[in-house]
């Protein structure tokens, strides 16, 4: 059974207090604006694709070599100011033992999808050393990354939920949203384990040594304010409770959240991520104004010519100047048609531009 305690960080490197992205995280002042992109490492890069050749996603997730490489490509070839560890939200559900697979074209799958308490009480617990692989690349990483920060993450208990109910990735959701109403003895056991898993995985992370750590709630977007308050926000905040002894930033992100971002705020983050749909400033007010953000560039806007994508970049960061700290960041995943060099002198522009 997993305890609610943070493990003895095994990794911890020297003092990282200075790098940008801590610093904003942390309410400081940075000595530029950080920059990193969600889904930096991936399709996008063409070494990525050479070395997945022939290897499933899952167990790049688990072969630590393999997945210290695939997080430190981004680093070295764009000179982003922070690396997020190469990993999947499901992860820690293979991990634990649930039937689950990441099929390509289509996301995770789930053999044996939850429908009653009794699938419920079936649901295994996580135990660190089941995580041993992940935790093995982020010591590796730690060896490799110097003074850039390593941010570890996990999926929130709400999309991990949805993936399970549904069976697999879902347009509306139908079958979730029915179970959270007509059984909510199912919905709220579901959420209590999963709670325990996805804490679980961001201890492990943080005891190996990971400098920050962010929560993805992807599907969260799909809920009206008050279904998220009452079926999900006391989940994400116990999650992110879990870790507010550890010493560790936390960023909370979801896609199509603006309405749900004051909530999410609640929810115990210290920095508060934006999709592209709402400006910074403005999400900076629906969450009291307390909160660094993070964001929040359209990955679409990638495609576009060099001139039109700085002065997007230059409307975000002035957004952004109007917010408690910044850190720069697409709005969503980086695409995977998206073009490396762009990327690379994206980073360079907002390294450029004045605090």
């Amino acid at each position: 059974m997993a305890t609610n305690s943070v493990p003895a960080v095994l990794g911890r490197r020297r003092d990282l207090e200075s790098a940008p992205l801590l610093a904003v995280a942390r309410g400081g002042t940075p000595s530029r604006v950080p920059v990193w992109f969600m889904r930096q490492a991936g399709r996008s890069l063409p070494e990525y694709r050479a070395l997945r050749t022939g290897t499933g996603m899952l167990e790049s997730c688990l072969t630590p070599d393999l997945t210290c490489e695939i997080t430190l490509q981004p680093v070295r070839r764009h000179g982003v100011d922070a690396a997020i560890l190469f990993s999947d939200i499901v992860v820690p559900l293979y991990a634990a033992g649930v039937g689950v697979d990441i099929v390509p074209g289509t996301g995770p799958v789930v053999a044996h999808p939850i429908r009653t308490a009794a699938d419920v009480a079936q649901l295994p617990d996580l135990d660190a050393e089941q995580v041993a692989p992940v935790t093995d690349a982020i010591g590796l990483l730690l060896r490799e990354l110097g003074d850039t920060p390593l941010i570890g993450f996990a999926g929130a208990p709400f999309t991990l939920a949805s993936y399970m109910i549904e069976g697999g990735p879902s347009r509306n959701h139908e079958r979730t949203k029915a179970l959270m109403r007509s059984a909510p003895d199912v919905w709220h056991g579901l959420m209590e384990r999963l709670v325990a898993i996805t804490s679980a995985f961001l201890r492990a992370q943080v005891g190996a040594g990971v400098d920050a750590v962010q929560l993805f709630d992807s599907w969260a977007g799909v809920l009206s304010l008050r279904d998220y308050r009452q079926y999900v926000l006391p989940y994400s905040s116990r999650v992110l409770g879990a870790l507010s002894a550890a010493g560790v930033p936390r960023i909370h992100f979801g896609v199509g959240t603006g309405e749900l971002l004051g909530a999410m705020a609640e929810a115990g983050a210290d920095v508060v991520g934006v999709d592209w749909r709402i400006p910074l400033d403005d999400a900076s007010r629906r969450t009291g104004g307390t909160h660094p953000v993070q964001g929040n560039l359209d990955p679409a806007v990638l495609f576009a010519d060099r001139a039109s994508i700085e002065a997007e970049v230059l409307r975000i960061l002035g957004e952004g100047r109007r917010a408690p700290g910044h850190v720069f960041n697409l709005g969503h995943g980086v695409l995977p048609e998206t073009d490396p060099d762009v990327l690379t002198r994206l980073v360079e522009f907002v390294h450029a531009q004045q605090v």
